[in-house]
């Protein structure tokens, strides 16, 4: 903000990029704990039927294919991104190494 920028500008050029990282890690974080944590699920769930639990309710019976197709989706968006952030990785290192 010492050159001219305003609030928005300031913040979307200048924090938000230092702090996406640590939003990510958490937002993946908090996913990945709500998926695995099914015990804490089960006991504090009360009436709704969260995605754990409709799994279990589910696998009781036999394991339907909308797990597998769960599962898949899941493993899925993890690979795209992990592929896509590499892309951007590399794309910046190859900026960096230019502009020395």
């Amino acid at each position: 903000m010492d050159l001219g920028a305003d609030e928005w500008t300031t913040f979307r050029k200048v924090t938000l990029p230092l702090i996406f990282p640590g939003i990510l890690a958490a937002a993946l974080l908090a996913f990945s704990i709500s998926i695995d944590d099914f015990v804490i699920t089960q006991f504090t769930a009360g009436q709704t039927v969260t995605f754990p639990l409709w799994v279990y309710g589910a696998s009781r019976i036999g394991v339907p294919p909308e797990v597998n197709v769960m599962g898949s989706i899941i493993f899925g968006i993890a690979i795209v991104g992990i592929i896509l952030w590499s892309v951007i990785q590399a794309r910046a290192g190859r900026t960096t190494t230019l502009s020395r």
